[in-house]
């Protein structure tokens, strides 16, 4: 407990007597720390706006004008059990020709030809979502299969719009994928190259100690004795980064939360608030680590000599 004492307090010492070059590392690690923040953003971004897509896409059923309500709704029970469905909604055939007046209440021709019928001509329709937008064709081929026959679906059913959506689905499962996969090689790479800089930046302050590591060595001081203090020099670095960069970020957020919403399709500043706590453990241990490990990397070629 003593050397660890001992070790802590050098390290504060490092950090405190370092000046420039410890102000220097700081702004490093807060730049990489930054960029990992700037990356939860941008993700958060990205997957509010999948899943915007995501909610404009589904399929509609259509049944035959006078469809008994109990098939109907027997055949949704059904749809309702596969794993791929997330809900559906059921509208009646009154609901569908009042929902249709409404939406033409100002083409008068439209409504007198309704009133001509003296009928109502719409069928109900189920209007279903599935998890992901992959598994709209699996709905698709439920329809078609025995076990949709066997329920009557068959006599039923009208149509559905998957087909004439399917090409639609198929692009948007394309560019999602694609999102996913872009948005995941931007983030290695901008971490990566981070780490690089900032694992430099380290590597100078402990190069101007050099030969305060030479001397240490020379009267047999232990290689952990050597490294702890810049370790904790290193901890230091990212602890202090980490509370620069949460501040920085307030004001950031709370600006494009009020003026970039509409175009973000997120409030951001909502969002960093509700997730303060994950990101600023994920930024403390990130901060931590690349001081640590850069620190413990970069002593070691001097302890080696």
């Amino acid at each position: 407990m003593t050397e660890l004492k001992r070790i802590i307090k050098a390290g504060f010492i490092n950090f405190r007597r370092g000046g420039l070059v410890s102000f220097a590392a700081v702004l490093q690690v807060l730049n990489t720390l930054a960029v990992i923040v700037t990356i939860i953003l941008l993700q958060a971004v990205l997957y509010s706006a999948l899943s915007v897509i995501k909610d404009k896409v589904d399929v509609t059923i259509y049944f035959n004008v006078g469809a008994p309500e109990v098939q109907i709704l027997s055949l949704k029970e059904s749809l309702l059990k596969l794993p791929e469905v997330e809900n559906i909604s059921y509208t009646s055939a009154d609901e569908a020709i009042r929902l249709f007046r409404e939406r033409h209440a100002s083409d008068y021709s439209t409504i007198a030809a309704l009133d001509e019928i003296g009928e109502n001509p719409l069928g109900a329709t189920l209007n279903i979502k599935t998890k992901e937008i992959s598994q709209y064709e699996n709905i698709a081929n439920f329809l078609k299969s025995d076990n949709a026959l066997v329920l009557g679906s068959s006599d039923i059913i009208n149509h559905s719009n998957y087909h004439d959506n399917k090409l639609v689905i198929e692009r948007l499962k394309t560019i999602i994928s694609g999102a996913q996969k872009l948005g995941f090689l931007l983030t290695l790479y901008l971490i990566i190259s981070s780490i690089i800089i900032t694992f430099n930046t380290i590597r100078l302050t402990i190069y101007i100690s050099r030969e305060e590591i030479g001397v240490m060595r020379l009267v047999g001081a232990s290689k952990m004795h050597v490294r702890g203090p810049f370790m904790i020099e290193g901890a230091l670095y990212g602890i202090v980064a980490t509370f620069v960069t949460l501040a920085l970020f307030l004001p950031v957020t709370a600006w494009l939360g009020r003026n970039m919403t509409a175009f973000l399709g997120l409030n951001l500043y909502n969002y960093y608030l509700s997730n303060f706590f994950q990101i600023f453990a994920i930024i403390l241990l990130s901060g931590i680590l690349f001081g640590v490990i850069s620190s413990f990397l970069a002593v070691r070629r001097y302890l080696n000599k």
